[in-house]
């Protein structure tokens, strides 16, 4: 029962969530039909119809048409924040399925954060080449790693890295999109037990365990 009723609570938070997150957007495009033209929303066709195959130069990053400070500045604080808030609903699910007792603090915490630094670098080094390559030696140098307990805690971190990505260019509504599919998809391998085997290594905790404990952890980390 337990573990019942953490699969809907989670369940529940995410379609609160998206279902707030994409009818807030809604009604934003319905009021003001230009909008992504003003903040880091974007399209998803605009992507698509980016560059062509002879090109080198890539996708645009939406920023570039901003030309204003002020203007400059909403767009890089809503880029940012919107990152930031679209990792939440990953915490959560990461929080859900992960064995209490291979948690990673630092890793719930590195997958909040990451996006904002992979935005700034983004628009940082957008449109030149030299740049790119310089940060390319810098990050060579400086060797930065983290310690994983699984092969799939790096799943959060490369979303997280694609959110961020996907902020730096504009696109929030790409990064909805992948953060609500990567959310689900968890869900229900977590609710199935998928690939379960009594003897194999478990990524997730049991999906048929009543365990008074395990509610009592993730009440603490989740409040």
């Amino acid at each position: 029962m337990n573990e019942q009723r953490r699969d809907l609570r989670l369940f529940f938070r995410l379609n609160v969530f998206y279902g707030l997150l994409f009818g807030l957007s809604w009604l934003a495009h319905y009021l003001v039909p230009d909008i992504s033209s003003h903040l880091p929303i974007g399209t998803i066709d605009r992507l698509m119809n980016y560059g062509d195959s002879d090109s080198f130069s890539g996708v645009e990053i939406l920023a570039s048409q901003v030309v204003s400070q002020i203007d400059s500045v909403i767009w890089l604080v809503t880029a940012i924040l919107g990152a930031v808030l679209l990792m939440v609903p990953v915490s959560w699910t990461y929080i859900s399925i992960r064995e209490i007792t291979q948690m990673d603090q630092s890793l719930l915490q590195s997958m909040i954060v990451l996006p904002i630094a992979v935005t700034g670098i983004v628009l940082v080094v957008h449109n030149s080449l030299a740049l790119a390559f310089s940060l390319t030696g810098v990050v060579a140098a400086v060797r930065y790693r983290t310690s994983l307990k699984s092969t799939a805690d790096s799943l959060f971190i490369f979303m997280a890295v694609g959110v961020g990505l996907a902020a730096g260019i504009g696109m929030l509504v790409i990064a909805a999109v992948m953060t609500f599919i990567f959310c689900y998809t968890f869900l229900w391998l977590w609710k199935l037990n998928y690939g379960f085997r009594k003897e194999a290594k478990q990524y997730m905790r049991s999906a048929h365990l009543d365990s008074l404990e395990g509610d009592q952890a993730e009440n603490e980390l989740t409040g």
